[in-house]
């Protein structure tokens, strides 16, 4: 059954993936430029909203959403890991206080709405857009690392390594860091998924990347006005974010219910 997940997994992904990384490569010179919303006459999947091939948009497309995706993801686990773990692990009430109240706060305020609001004063890039995503996602992962790490620091093995003289560190990344990997790897599963809609959320609304972008999330924004008229357009970006999403979710499992067995 694990190697089944896996496979399917794998296989809903490696489309978007290669798309992603491999499509701007094959994307060639934008040709002449079209009636909106029309089928056929060499453009295989339609023409989108301003008259651009849509094939050519869906292998320029899809860069931005991965790369930005995993990039706020990393940013945020960058943060997370430290926070959560100095904090499972000091014996200063004042200095755990301090690390994780104010990520409280933040944890309170929608996600979208953050971002909605710090791009209207901002207007961020694709880089903003990922550090903005990677913020709303620390307090998230903060918590869930704090909240594994204090349970392995609980148990006698931490008190004899202190006992032992091993330094905080050691103790933090040697013994306490490795037991946390698997909640890690299963909070990183369905986190890079939450991710993945939140930035492609954010470039529906038109943040972080132009209007007339070639992006998945900006096409099916722009290009739902002719869904009746020229499906394509709408459907295939759509189809690839779902795909994107639904493997990276299949594959964590296969690795979790694996990395269990064993």
């Amino acid at each position: 059954m694990t190697r089944r997940r896996f496979t399917l997994g794998l296989a809903v992904v490696a489309v978007p993936l290669a798309l992603a990384l491999f499509g701007p490569l094959f994307a060639g010179d934008p040709g002449p430029r079209a009636i909106s919303f029309t089928a056929g006459d060499g453009h295989w999947l339609g023409t989108d909203f301003v008259g651009r091939d849509v094939w050519r948009q869906v292998l320029l497309g899809g860069r931005t959403v991965v790369v930005t995706a995993l990039a706020a993801t990393a940013l945020a686990y960058a943060v997370a890991v430290p926070v959560g773990l100095l904090s499972a692990l000091t014996r200063l009430r004042w200095l755990e206080d301090l690390l994780m109240r104010p990520l409280d706060v933040l944890l309170a305020v929608p996600s979208l709405l953050l971002i909605l609001l710090v791009a209207a004063v901002f207007r961020p890039g694709a880089v903003g857009l990922a550090l903005l995503v990677a913020l709303v996602n620390v307090p998230d992962a903060a918590r869930i690392v704090r909240a594994a790490a204090g349970e392995v620091a609980a148990r006698p093995a931490v008190e004899a390594l202190r006992m032992q003289g091993e330094s905080r560190w050691r103790i933090a990344g040697g013994y306490v860091g490795r037991s946390t990997l698997r909640t890690l790897a299963a909070d990183a599963g369905i986190r890079l998924t939450g991710v993945l809609y939140l930035v492609s959320t954010a470039a529906f609304l038109g943040v972080g990347v132009a209007p007339d972008a070639a992006d998945w999330a900006v096409m099916v924004d722009r290009n739902r006005t002719g869904l009746l008229v020229q499906p394509w357009a709408v459907v295939v970006p759509a189809l690839l974010i779902v795909a994107l999403t639904m493997g990276t979710n299949l594959l964590f499992d296969a690795a979790l219910e694996k990395r269990g067995r064993r």
